[in-house]
């Protein structure tokens, strides 16, 4: 990961850790608890990669009236992280054959919490630095078309393993844009708001 030096002196002590190891139980007991792999056991990397993108801690120090907002705005993210787990964990006993529900409500279940949980980081992320951002529209454009997908090709029939690729590539649209050249996007960014609090 590539991030300013204040950006790196700050994350250790970034609320944002806390926070986030608080929710942590439901996605990694989730992607364990099944006795079969699932290919969906790699979603929990990738949306932990794309939270720490943000250096949250960074953005308190410059705006810590935002705090609030920071806090608040964490209850869907929380809720969402939570719905995630469950949703590898019906996924889990789908593929063990002990779930009754279908092949797209379950699908559904899993692609749906990690679609919000990936939109409202990208809207703590503009909102905390108060600008919209084009390239993120377009991160979350393609990250929608592999959600879409995953719900499509389980309409289709095709085994849940497709489906949950699908879903575990969504996230690394994020990270891997950002480790190609957004950081120093979201660099220029920072450095707005610092110039602004000086």
């Amino acid at each position: 990961m590539r991030s300013s030096p204040s950006a790196r002196g700050s994350s250790a002590r970034s609320p944002r850790r806390r926070g986030c190891s608080a929710a942590s139980p439901a996605l990694s007991g989730a992607a364990t608890r099944s006795r079969s792999w699932s290919p969906g056991s790699g979603s929990p990397f990738g949306i932990w990669w794309v939270y720490f993108i943000t250096p949250f801690g960074t953005i308190l120090q410059y705006r810590p009236r935002r705090g609030y907002l920071f806090g608040y705005g964490h209850i869907p993210i929380f809720i969402a992280i939570a719905a995630t787990g469950a949703g590898l964990h019906v996924a889990g006993l789908y593929l063990e054959h002990h779930a009754k529900i279908g092949h797209v409500t379950t699908t559904l279940l899993l692609a749906v919490p990690v679609a919000v949980y990936l939109g409202m980081v990208f809207v703590l992320h503009d909102a905390l630095l108060s600008a919209g951002d084009a390239l993120h529209f377009l991160q979350l454009g393609v990250t929608a078309l592999f959600l879409v997908a995953a719900v499509v090709v389980a309409m289709a029939g095709m085994p849940l393993a497709v489906s949950l690729i699908l879903i575990m590539l969504a996230p690394f649209v994020t990270v891997v844009s950002h480790e190609l050249g957004a950081y120093r996007h979201q660099a220029r960014m920072l450095q707005r708001m610092v110039d602004e609090a000086s």
